[in-house]
């Protein structure tokens, strides 16, 4: 069991590795959390939850969230991931807002293969197939040895046989073609992923670029 500052105690076991977002206090979405973090803060009395309720966005202090959780849990178990303290269980909440906390973070979507893979979501360049992360490699479109540098558009997984196949040449030189070209991310791609589940349909309205063009962190 994990003791909080509250004197809250959650069993680790459960729903702690959910994902949280987490807003500042404009509602503009600043980082994602795991759920151990996510309770910290609201332990601490320093954010609140935000939740989905008939459409419209509602906030609630901690407290209030653990006495409607049983509610939650009796209606809506499947909806929610789950952390059972020393008398109850409490909704994992999906948004957080910290209520004195205005600034934007400056962090950029970091290059590497995690979140490469994640971009080109696990499917080599070349041959168009999905593979395992242990299939895959990390490909220099314009080879190294002619120049090319590690950036977000000139690396792409491609398969190990594609990869041996490209050897030290460009595309063109090689005779293969990429099944889409390179590009930056707007956000982490590990988030986009996410956003492609029900789950966390309720972070999209924080995530739209129509609103926020912020790129988030994870961690």
């Amino acid at each position: 069991m994990i003791a909080l500052s509250s004197g809250v105690l959650i069993n680790p076991t459960n729903g702690l590795d959910a994902k949280v977002l987490v807003l500042n206090k404009h509602f503009s979405a600043i980082r994602v959390v795991d759920a151990r973090r996510a309770f910290i803060l609201l332990c601490k009395e320093i954010a609140e939850v935000v939740a989905v309720e008939d459409g419209s966005y509602v906030t609630y202090p901690f407290t209030t969230w653990t006495e409607l959780s049983e509610f939650r849990q009796q209606f809506e178990a499947s909806e929610h991931d789950w952390v059972r303290t020393a008398r109850i269980s409490i909704a994992v909440p999906k948004i957080v807002r910290i209520l004195g906390y205005d600034r934007l973070p400056r962090e950029q979507v970091k290059l590497n293969r995690r979140n490469i893979y994640a971009r080109d979501s696990s499917r080599c360049q070349y041959c168009n197939k999905v593979f395992s992360t242990k299939e895959l490699t990390l490909d220099h479109v314009r080879p190294r040895v002619q120049g090319g540098e590690n950036s977000w558009i000139n690396l792409v997984c491609a398969c190990v046989r594609c990869n041996a196949r490209k050897g030290g040449r460009t595309p063109e030189q090689a005779g293969m073609r990429l099944i889409r070209p390179p590009v930056k991310p707007k956000r982490n791609p590990a988030i986009s992923i996410r956003l492609g589940s029900p789950k966390y349909q309720s972070w999209k309205a924080f995530l739209d670029e129509a609103y926020w063009t912020v790129e988030l962190s994870e961690g």
